[in-house]
């Protein structure tokens, strides 16, 4: 039963018990922040806020049934191991640490807020995709400056290492790969310790109030039958004090630590933060979520035939586009047409990624919400002092260690920041066009799901995401966004410049399409969608698809989607602040404008 036939009639209490009826979001206790001028934040916000809690509560209340439906446990063997129940306990403690919105100061957002699973585990607000961009966090409204980057097949993703015979990157969690793997040689499991003491995000200033706030849940058993009993920690009295009050608050000083724990407390709670991530990546990785079954994974099998569009797009997508260059498809690439492909399927469940990293050449987006919080809240912190000095170098900027991203833990890396910056990570291209089953497509005119597609949200549907990669360097204008000369329609025949001028990826940009041909790219893209049923093919079988209870769109155009709200850059654009582009070694060959 799907969630808007069931929504309220199955409940099962906790902390945070979700009214059916709620229109408002959870309430902060304090007043919002609102640095931002009209027309940034979508107007139906709050309403959308309070929709996907509901929804996210509805998860956790199935996951808590999950729980209580498994066998008792049978520990056996040397190592001790979960006997007959072990994969399912790990997955759905890890389904309900994603689900618990009170893994958060104000008990407000969990995890799969902004990685719901119709979406496939990315942005489930269609005006936030189109406008802020980036999620608000706990304290409403901050946010940060990247799209919501889909979980799914981000546990196949190693640990971020350096190849010095190819000179460049791989692995890593995030766009700009700072959850590297280094101690638990899992990008994805630290990937999860992030968000939850991200200023931006779920917000808590201190890793052990996971930690505490896990003590004193409902599903503790759970969580210490997988991995022992290690919650005999003194909390001092002002814990819950400090684990309701927002990271970045300047009544921590600045100090990561604010709860002060023995030696022997701290490496607790750090064991069960560890504990906490690995639970969430194995949930991540489980067929819940990674199942590899699209039409394609039906097609390698043998059970599904491609459409003739659909082949059409497979054929673009390995050859003339060369899409499969850094989407890898585990079979061959023909860029020639003279080519024949016969090559068989050497991988059975390709990850349509290198695991590397790319500058695609995007413009700065004005939209991202982190470029208007310059202002301090009332908790006395200030997101972005720089403004629109802010620049996203992405993998230069983390291995400088720079602003809004993350310490790197090799120093030797730090070399390779002047031909890493701009780049992003190769996400994989498996569903990238998962929607809700009400909402059956990305593209207008639907009825479509609005998404948001590359690291700053710039492309909001597929058509034109794979205009880009067809036609950036065919109408390249020196501009930024919102500035396309009279008689040019941005995102169709005018390009404003790249944000990060330097080590552009010149493997794209001109590839010659057709508008047909890209249309059929689309439409391949579609087809690695997971929750195909080859006996059952118009009824999704992926995971908690069925949650999403808003409104789908209808109208306009793909080619134009999201247009109507282009916001120009500020004129003249701020240069590039000291502490992004100042810190050696700094950009080069060009300067960052």
């Amino acid at each position: 039963m799907g969630l808007a036939a069931a929504l309220g009639l199955s409940s099962v209490p906790n902390d945070l018990s979700a009214e059916a009826g709620r229109s408002k979001p959870i309430p902060n206790p304090v007043p919002a922040y609102n640095p931002y001028p009209p027309g940034i934040l979508p107007p139906d916000l709050d309403s959308e806020i309070a929709r996907v809690q509901r929804e996210v509560q509805f998860i956790f209340n199935e996951a808590l049934k999950e729980w209580r439906a498994l066998p008792p446990p049978i520990v056996a063997g040397n190592p001790p191991t979960l006997q007959g129940s072990g994969y399912d306990a790990v997955e759905i403690l890890g389904k309900l640490l994603n689900f618990d919105s009170n893994m958060s100061p104000f008990r407000n957002e969990a995890c799969g807020f902004c990685h719901m699973p119709y979406a496939a585990f990315s942005g489930p607000i269609p005006s936030v995709n189109l406008t802020m961009v980036a999620y608000p966090g706990t304290f409403h409204y901050r946010a940060n400056k990247r799209t919501a980057q889909r979980y799914t097949y981000s546990p196949d993703f190693p640990a971020l290492e350096y190849n010095a015979t190819q000179g460049a990157f791989f692995g890593g969690n995030f766009f700009d790969a700072r959850s590297t793997g280094y101690k638990l040689q899992s990008a994805d499991a630290e990937q999860a310790q992030h968000p939850p003491v991200d200023p931006g995000e779920m917000g808590f200033p201190d890793t052990a109030c996971i930690t505490f706030r896990l003590s004193k849940s409902v599903y503790r058993p759970l969580f210490e039958q997988v991995w022992g009993a290690e919650f005999d920690i003194h909390w001092p009295p002002n814990t819950e004090q400090i684990c309701s009050t927002p990271a970045g608050a300047a009544r921590f000083g600045g100090s990561a630590t604010p709860i002060k724990l023995s030696a022997t407390d701290r490496t607790k709670a750090n064991n069960i933060y560890d504990h906490w991530g690995l639970s969430i990546s194995k949930y991540e990785r489980s067929n819940r979520i990674s199942p590899f079954t699209s039409k394609f994974d039906a097609f390698l099998k043998g059970t599904y035939t491609l459409t003739a569009d659909e082949m059409a797009g497979y054929d673009l997508f390995k050859g003339k586009a060369n899409c499969n260059s850094c989407h890898l498809d585990g079979r061959s690439t023909t860029l020639k047409p003279d080519q024949t492909d016969v090559g068989a399927a050497a991988n059975t469940r390709p990850l349509f990624t290198c695991f590397g990293y790319a500058n695609l050449g995007l413009p700065l987006n004005p939209r991202v919400a982190l470029f208007y919080e310059t202002t301090p809240d009332c908790f006395g912190f200030t997101p972005n002092p720089d403004g629109f000095g802010y620049r996203d170098l992405g993998l230069g900027n983390f291995l400088r260690s720079g602003p809004h991203s993350g310490p790197n833990p090799n120093s030797g890396w730090m070399q390779y920041a002047p031909a890493s910056d701009g780049q992003m990570q190769t996400t994989t291209a498996r569903n990238v066009a998962m929607t809700p089953p009400q909402c059956p497509t990305t593209e207008a005119p639907g009825p479509y799901f609005q998404k948001e597609f590359f690291h700053n949200g710039y492309a909001k549907s597929l058509k034109q995401l794979v205009h880009f990669y067809n036609t950036r360097d065919v109408y390249p204008f020196n501009v930024t966004s919102g500035h396309c000369p009279e008689g040019k329609t941005e995102k169709v025949d005018c390009w404003p410049r790249p944000e990060v001028p330097n080590n552009i990826d010149m493997t794209m940009g001109n590839l010659g399409l057709a508008d047909h041909e890209e249309d059929e790219i689309v439409t391949f893209l579609q087809t690695l969608t997971d929750g195909f049923n080859p006996a059952n093919p118009n009824v999704s079988s992926y995971s908690d698809i069925n949650t999403f209870t808003g409104q789908c769109i209808t109208g306009g155009m793909a080619a134009t989607q999201g247009n109507e709200l282009l916001i120009p850059t500020p004129q003249p654009l701020p240069p590039c602040a000291p502490e992004i582009c100042g810190i050696p070694p700094v950009p080069g060959p060009k300067p960052v404008p």
